[in-house]
């Protein structure tokens, strides 16, 4: 999710081939199945299941006997959307510490799809458009997955869509949705939960046309009341495709590393 174009050649695993594609256009984009080999000069290299999103693999890295892994984003926590998280033996390991600090610790994800849906049922009860701000790749198909459908229409952003047409065809089973276009968002005003990249909420026009309206951020940063309050939103949903300060022990424990 944090591919860049510029390079002419790029290396991913085959679920992730497609999204890698889509960010980086015309370049070679080449696969390496999860646990297989492959050699470059004297280095032999090989990706493992990072569990962050769909096709997310940490890089294991081995020369003369010596085992170095490159973590990149990762949780241990499994959802439906992606590969889970494997533990790389090695000497060095590289960890990502976006939440390196003890006071992230994630709620059971089972729990916060509770909250959600408590929070859509009661916005309908009270004639409100639930809008959910989630980073477009990843963090949306896994709402998608894991909240209640039959609770109401669905509605997302333009720049989810294409993301989850292209789960979907890597198998992942995700709900019906609905483009939040303007027809959709006057036909469901008031009952539906629309999931929208946090950038949607600095465009008050695009807004507008879901008529009165609930917003919420699903993210590990909610656990700061402060960014809430920053973003003015009126709750905040503690998910995130990060490992907390407990994972990040975890894994860095089950490498072994020296």
């Amino acid at each position: 999710d944090h591919a860049r174009p510029g390079s002419q050649r790029y290396l991913t695993t085959p679920t992730g081939a497609p999204l890698l594609a889509r960010r980086v256009g015309d370049a070679v984009v080449q696969t390496l199945p999860f646990g297989e080999r492959l050699t470059i000069n004297d280095v032999t290299i090989s990706f493992h299941p990072a569990g962050h999103l769909l096709g997310s693999a940490q890089v294991r890295l081995e020369r003369r006997g010596v085992a170095w892994v490159v973590s990149g984003d990762y949780k241990l926590e499994r959802d439906r959307t992606c590969e889970p998280f494997e533990p790389v033996r090695c000497h060095v390991f590289i960890t990502e510490s976006t939440f390196g600090l003890p006071i992230y610790r994630w709620p059971p994800q089972a729990e916060v799809f509770a909250e959600i849906e408590r929070w859509w049922r009661t916005n309908q009860e009270n004639g409100y458009t639930s809008v959910l701000y989630a980073y477009a790749l990843g963090k949306a198909q896994r709402l998608l997955a894991g909240i209640d459908a039959s609770l109401g229409p669905i509605l997302v952003h333009g720049a989810v869509l294409p993301f989850i047409q292209l789960y979907r065809s890597a198998g992942v089973e995700l709900p019906e949705v609905f483009h939040a276009d303007e027809m959709n968002a006057r036909l469901h005003r008031g009952r539906a939960l629309v999931i929208a990249p946090p950038s949607a909420g600095h465009m008050s026009g695009w807004l507008r046309k879901f008529g009165p309206c609930s917003q919420a951020f699903a993210s590990g940063w909610m656990t700061i009341r402060g960014a809430r309050r920053r973003r003015a939103l009126d709750r905040g949903f503690v998910l995130s495709d990060h490992a907390d300060w407990a994972g990040l022990l975890e894994a860095i424990r089950a490498t072994g590393a020296e």
